[in-house]
């Protein structure tokens, strides 16, 4: 079992940046891949990037690629996404989620991942 917290959602204004975070608890931490993705009101939940277990390999989607940084620190067992020159259209809500099969590369699939958070909002205003 593996439990997922996220928090540091919010309100922002267009180009600002917010980090979120991912408390994991239960299962040995570093046996996991970790993934956010996010879902807006009325739209598919989709993958904005995912890290590995060492933190060594991770992978993003195209649309934050250079925006959006992933980084896990397994003994605080944090996963940690730092959101930078934000837009509207990425308002939503973000989750943080556990893929517990080995993989060597993290997976960019929604139906791979074993355990979800509850998610935390994040708005962007224009």
């Amino acid at each position: 079992q593996v439990q997922l917290v996220e928090s540091g959602g919010g309100l922002v204004q267009a180009g600002g940046s917010l980090r979120l975070s991912c408390a994991a608890s239960g299962r040995t931490f570093i046996s996991y891949a970790v993934g956010w993705f996010r879902q807006a009101s009325g739209k598919e939940r989709e993958f904005v990037t995912a890290v590995d277990w060492s933190g060594g390999i991770d992978d993003y989607a195209d649309s934050v690629k250079g925006r959006f940084t992933i980084s896990r620190d397994n003994e605080k067992k944090m996963v940690y996404l730092q959101m930078n020159s934000l837009k509207p259209e990425e308002t939503a809500i973000y989750y943080c989620a556990a893929d517990l099969k080995y993989s060597a590369h993290p997976s960019r699939e929604k139906d791979e991942y074993d355990y979800w958070g509850q998610g935390t909002q994040v708005t962007v205003s224009s």
